[in-house]
């Protein structure tokens, strides 16, 4: 079941993006050689409640395992849902950031992925064609048009670079619940598949890898990793569609 919402919705959604916004800027100027990640996990709880929200992601039950941290923290080969530890950040690493919130009954969700000091050309240019592959499939949210239309430029996007896109994990709804209907894919065909309504509110996850798209999970249940050690690169926003085209609710 498919939750339109209202313009009042959307705008409440608006705010908790924005809240969701506002701390991951600020995680990303802590991000430095010899910062541990559970310094940010850290970081992001006490700014949760600094602004009277409430972690999206701590306590989240996935076939019985609970994740322990406010946020997912996914380093070089981690593609998503890495959880914080002692582990020093290193010059030339990169660290995927996934981060939400909870403010006035409504989930906010976005992600973003961040160089350590100085970065290699390869993970430069692996974080911009996601970026980029983001943005392109959000200028596809339109009244009328299809999921595969989104879909399929992301897709087009990163392997017209040589990069591969993740098929394991998905993109989704999201409004009163974290994870709504629809999935969104990041791969597909144009022109097939739903059709976007005024009211739909989709979280657009584009994960990609530097090499195979085959992906494996560590033991802890949660992290994510490249089958084949190649980096990996996650940027997400929550957007509205509406009738002026979409509304980027997790961007400041």
């Amino acid at each position: 079941m498919i939750s339109l919402k209202s313009a009042r919705e959307i705008e409440i959604m608006r705010r908790t993006n924005v809240i969701v916004a506002e701390i991951l800027e600020e995680l990303r100027k802590k991000v430095a050689p010899g910062v541990t990640t559970a310094s940010l996990d850290a970081l992001a709880e006490e700014l949760i409640y600094q602004k009277k929200a409430q972690p999206a992601f701590k306590g989240y039950t996935m076939a019985g395992r609970v994740f322990p941290c406010v946020l997912c923290t996914s380093i070089n080969e981690e593609i998503v849902h890495g959880i914080p530890s002692d582990r020093a950040l290193a010059e030339g690493d990169i660290i995927g950031l996934d981060f939400g919130v909870i403010y006035e009954g409504f989930y906010g969700d976005s992600a973003v992925t961040v160089g350590v000091g100085k970065i290699g050309e390869e993970a430069h240019r692996l974080m911009q064609v996601t970026e980029e592959a983001l943005y392109k499939g959000i200028e596809q949210l339109h009244e009328g048009k299809r999921l595969g239309d989104l879909s399929s430029v992301i897709q087009k996007t990163v392997e017209d670079a040589g990069f591969s896109v993740v098929r394991s994990f998905v993109g989704h709804g999201i409004g009163k619940k974290l994870h709504e209907d629809p999935p969104v894919p990041n791969y597909g065909e144009p022109d097939r598949g739903l059709r976007l309504k005024e009211g739909m509110v989709l979280a657009i996850e584009p994960m990609v890898n530097a090499g195979g798209c085959e992906v494996e999970m560590k033991e802890d249940g949660w992290t994510a990793v490249t089958k084949d050690g190649s980096l990996a690169a996650h940027f997400e926003h929550s957007v509205a569609v509406t009738k002026n085209g979409p509304y980027i609710l997790s961007r400041l």
